[in-house]
This record gives structure tokens, sequence and C-alpha cells, in this order.
């Protein structure tokens, strides 16, 4: 039965506007919620805690690209109680499917952010001189939104930051971190022992289907003199296939490599729809001592006993200061 609406949904029309097709998606994903549930599916959703404690050691505020990583690493030690808060709900079957990333954008899924004006200078072609700065507020963050394309960054920037004065964040204090999180799918380029990693929560490899203009590309590159590239290895500089965060031709979001696989952890709580207020400060140690959010009209505290970690983002971390929430109790 399935088969054969598929069928006529992709025979009677285009397929994202077909009612038949339209009326199948909704039917398909619960019933991979439901087969995720039942069959005890280590990528099955998390458990959204209802009531909260009062105490924590750490509380971690944004359960995107980084607090999901943050979430997981800390509740390994198995005495530390942690709190992830997220703003957002958390991901949906949809957003698990490549092709339907920009749809992800503008929606429920994100901040629905836009640029400040620049006369003269930017988006001279765009209504008002603004465009869309998308940014994840769901579980996963903007990895839920992305394109997938899995990039590190250059080494001289890793390098340049630590020489401006920040200890630990050279290219080879990191590159550890990098290989540690990473597993890659493709075995030519896990071969790179020093520059990548299997058996890490993060699925990262090539687009398992690749278009005839993407390989002639590469070898269009090549023919002018160029390298065929690992675009995270020792050079950068070339030609290459791009290396994505897939799973199993899916997206791999941070929420789905780090928090999935861990999330019958009883010393972790998530807690989504969980705006955070403010920050409490010690007036006298000034250190931060707890958290302020908002869930579903009501006000919640709760206290860190250790460190209250603000990971919400490019955007909303240097905001959450920047707004005066980190206040005084």
């Amino acid at each position: 039965m399935i088969r054969d609406l598929l069928a006529a949904g992709v025979s009677s029309g285009p397929l994202l506007t077909n009612p038949i097709f339209a009326t199948l998606i909704p039917i398909l994903f619960e019933l991979v919620k439901f087969y995720r549930s039942a069959a005890g599916d280590p990528e099955d959703r998390v458990t959204n805690v209802r009531k909260v404690r009062r105490h924590y050691d750490f509380v971690v505020i944004g359960g995107g690209s980084a607090g999901a990583v943050m979430a997981n690493r800390l509740s390994e030690v198995s005495g530390w109680r942690v709190l992830l808060l997220e703003a957002g709900p958390d991901e949906s079957e949809a957003s698990d499917i490549p092709v339907l990333a920009n749809s992800m954008q503008g929606g429920l899924f994100d901040w629905q952010y836009k640029t400040e004006p620049q006369p003269g200078r930017a988006c001279l072609g765009l209504e008002g001189g603004r465009m869309n700065w998308p940014r994840g507020k769901v579980l996963g963050g903007s990895s839920v939104l992305n394109y997938m394309l899995y990039v590190r960054g250059n080494k001289g920037d890793y390098d340049g930051w630590e020489a401006m004065g920040n200890p630990g964040w050279s290219y080879e204090d990191v590159l550890p971190y990098f290989r540690k999180s990473e597993d890659n799918r493709n075995p030519y380029l896990a071969a790179d022992r020093r520059h990548h990693g299997v058996g890490g929560y993060l699925t990262v490899q090539e687009p398992p289907w690749k278009s005839p203009i993407a390989t002639a590309f590469v070898e269009a590159g090549v023919e002018m003199g160029y390298e065929n590239r690992d675009c995270n290895g020792a050079k950068q500089t070339g030609f290459m296939l791009p290396q994505a965060t897939i799973r199993r031709a899916a997206r791999c979001s941070t929420a789905k490599a780090f928090l999935r696989p861990i999330k019958d952890r009883p010393n972790l709580d998530i807690a989504l729809g969980a705006q955070a207020m403010r920050v409490l400060i010690d007036p006298v140690s000034k250190q931060a001592r707890g958290v302020k959010f908002r869930r579903e009209g009501s006000v919640y505290t709760v206290l860190a006993d250790r460190e209250v970690i603000v990971s919400a983002g490019a955007l909303n971390t240097p905001q959450v200061g920047m707004n005066g929430l980190f206040q005084d109790d």
C-alpha cells in the first residue's frame, strides 16, 4: 500500500506539493518514531524531563552544537549531575532528510534572526538590506539547520587564537578532540590517523551519492594543477569532495550524535522549551551559581554547585551578556 501511494504521489505531481504525498509523510514519520521506541533504537528521542532538581553540579545553557557535546562529556562522570537547558524542541524526522535543509530554516527550529542593514556595503539586492541569519532553536542547534558540511577550520586560525593569549587553543591542542569525536566512514580518509578518528560519536563521511558534476569539478581542478585534497587534512588548498555529518544517508546532528546514545544516563536531565533568562552571580565571589529560566509560562531557578556553562551559540552566547542577563540574584 505504501509503495502504491508513493508511486501515485511521484507520478501525479510535484513531490512536496502532491496531496497524497503530503498525507503520507506524517504517517511515515509516526511509523519511524514507533519503530525506534519499540525496538529500543539507540537513536530514539531523548526524554524531556518535566521536573528539574533544585541543585545540579553543572547547568549547561543551550543544547546545540557545543552544548550537546558538553552535556555528553560532563555526564561521563557518574557522580556529577548535569542539567541541559534548550529553548527549542527536539528535532523532527523531517530534519533528518538532507534535501529538506532549506525548509528547516526560518521555521519552528530557527531563532529567525536577520542581519542589520549596512547601507552601501552588504545585502544591496535584498529587501531592506537585510538577510536571514539562521540559528538553531532546537536540540542540536544549528547542526539541525545547516547543510552538514564538516569543516574544522584552518590550522592558522587556531594557532593565531593561542598567540592572542588563549592557551590550549592551538591546532595541536584541539586536534586530539576532533579525532576523539569523529567516526569517519571513508576508509581512505580514516587511514590518516593523525587527522581523523574512528569510533567517535559524530559520523563523518563524503555524501554517499555524488552527482556527475561533483566528480568533474574535482577532476577539472586536478587538470589545472591543483591537488585533490582532504579538506580536514594536513593541507587544505585544493579541490575535494566535501565531508559531511551524515549517518546512513541522513543528517547526523550533534543531538543525534552526542545525546541520543546517552539518553538513559541517570545523572543527565534534558529540559526542552526552557529558555534561560539570566545567570545568577554570587555578589561576593562573583562566580556563577545558578540559572533562572522560563518554561511554559513559569519561571524556575536551578543552582549549580560547580559551574554554569553558557553554550548558546555564536550569537546567543554573547547576547546573554550584552543584554545584561548576567546579574546578581
